[in-house]
């Protein structure tokens, strides 16, 4: 490899290098500093005389005396089953003390796009363990299925507590975790490795962390390691892939950053234009791929700022994913633990892994019933701030109360519960036993003499006569 010092200009994380080769879009690029110090960049863009490249440690102490080596390769991941159990760094370097990954293959970072033919439908049932997802915002094999969150809210430990309980029930298939954390802190990084190592989810866990100190590139390769792990394990070895990235506010923003530097003409609020884009390029890198028995189900997690749903990254997120788990302040300063808003929540494919043979054959009609329930409940509260309690009729009390206790019996739960579905859906059974049975006007007759409280009781007391 030629070393070329021709380099014109540094601005941020870029390199400005006058072309004195051919070379191409993404080419990894070695940059040797005076001193001696190796660092790696990427070829950013190839104009006519200028060849721009994003270093990934950052250009401090780059000069123009810096030799700029092309190599003709592109930035690859050192992939192996042996990645299992390991914390990496988010360009994919061990950084838990132990051995290098010894690679049985290397793999392109980009990936390659999935052929729509090519694609299986999702529709296996994954269980969270969390009452709020598993029941009224189901997610399904292959689904990419992102929470909304905000500033403060506890989305780090919904994350973790997913990636603890995820399974897909009933079934002998290899089950793993990629984490991919970008831009957090050394104590949200300690927080993150102690919860894995204490709970023993490492086991069957990759993890990658970029923290807020590293090169704001890093964080625009971090979300694709973990993805080409992802590939990697789920097409090689027929792992079944839950992808959990967090956070991508950050990811945005040093897109933004990245952006500047290049003196793009920005879009909404500042960001690239081409943001749809290249989100796009990792939320699309799930699903199912027919013939492949792995699959690939994608959990991104984003912090709305200002808790701005209409914010450019949560509404471009919302196009392109399937849905989303939308987190709530007041439910949160409630002291309800997942403070997750069921109303304005969505999961686009739950009807497609629920209902008999996959979840149980009340599902979908009870979801219904208790969607309706709920929502009515929370309207009366704004009527009751207007015209108080007393004076609602006994009906709008008993939808009052629901919403009480759907909040504080359903919704609540501990950080380390894991309900089953069964679990799940009895205790959402229990809450509609509230209401009179003329109430339940979204659920057949024969689910309500299967289901319902009263009706299980009068059966067992039955059996108990007939012993």
């Amino acid at each position: 490899m030629k070393e070329y010092r021709t380099i014109r200009d540094v601005a941020g994380p870029l390199i400005f290098v006058e072309k004195t080769e051919p070379v191409s879009y993404g080419e990894l690029v070695l940059i040797t500093l005076p001193d001696g110090t190796v660092r790696r960049g990427q070829v950013l863009d190839s104009a006519k005389d200028i060849v721009v490249v994003q270093s990934f440690e950052g250009t401090r102490g780059i000069d123009k005396g810096s030799a700029v080596r092309f190599t003709g390769d592109i930035v690859k991941l050192a992939c192996s089953k042996d990645m299992m159990g390991r914390i990496l760094s988010g360009s994919g370097e061990p950084i838990d003390g132990g051995p290098k990954i010894i690679p049985e293959e290397r793999l392109p970072i980009i990936g390659s796009a999935i052929n729509p033919y090519a694609r299986t439908y999702p529709r296996e049932f994954i269980q969270t363990g969390i009452s709020a997802i598993d029941g009224m915002n189901t997610l399904v094999r292959g689904q990419k299925l992102p929470i909304f969150s905000g500033s403060g809210l506890p989305h780090n430990d919904i994350a973790l507590q997913i990636a603890r309980q995820a399974k897909v029930r009933g079934t002998g298939e290899e089950f793993a975790v990629i984490f991919a954390a970008m831009g957090i802190t050394y104590e949200e990084a300690h927080y993150f490795i102690k919860d894995f190592e204490r709970t023993g989810a490492l086991e069957r866990a990759v993890i990658f962390l970029n923290l807020a100190n590293d090169p704001a590139i890093e964080r625009l390769i971090t979300p694709r390691m973990a993805l080409t792990a992802a590939e990697y394990l789920a097409y090689e070895y027929d792992y079944h892939i839950l992808v959990i990235l967090t956070d991508f506010t950050n990811y945005c923003e040093a897109l933004r950053e990245i952006s500047a530097a290049r003196e793009e003409v920005p879009g909404r609020r500042g960001y690239p234009g081409y943001m749809y884009t290249d989100l796009a390029t990792n939320y699309e890198r799930a699903g199912r791929i027919r013939g492949r028995k792995g699959s690939i189900t994608q959990f991104p997690v984003l912090t709305m700022p200002a808790d701005d749903i209409t914010h450019p990254i949560p509404d471009l997120t919302g196009y392109i994913t399937e849905g989303q788990i939308v987190l709530s302040r007041e439910l949160h300063a409630k002291g309800i633990y997942p403070p997750i808003n069921v109303l304005p929540s969505l999961s686009r494919l739950m009807k497609e892994g629920i209902g008999e043979g996959m979840t149980r054959d009340d599902h979908v009609q009870w979801n219904d019933q208790m969607y309706a329930a709920y929502a009515e409940g929370v309207d009366l509260r704004g009527l009751v701030a207007i015209v108080g309690e007393e004076a609602l009729s006994e009906r709008d009390r008993r939808y009052l109360k629901f919403a009480d206790e759907f909040e504080r019996r359903w919704l609540q739960q501990g950080r380390y519960e894991d309900r089953d579905i069964e679990y799940t859906l009895d205790l959402g059974w229990d809450l509609l036993s509230m209401l009179p049975e003329s109430e339940l006007v979204k659920i057949e007759r024969k689910f309500i003499e299967k289901y319902h409280p009263a009706y299980r009781k009068k059966a067992a007391e039955e059996a108990a006569e007939a012993a």
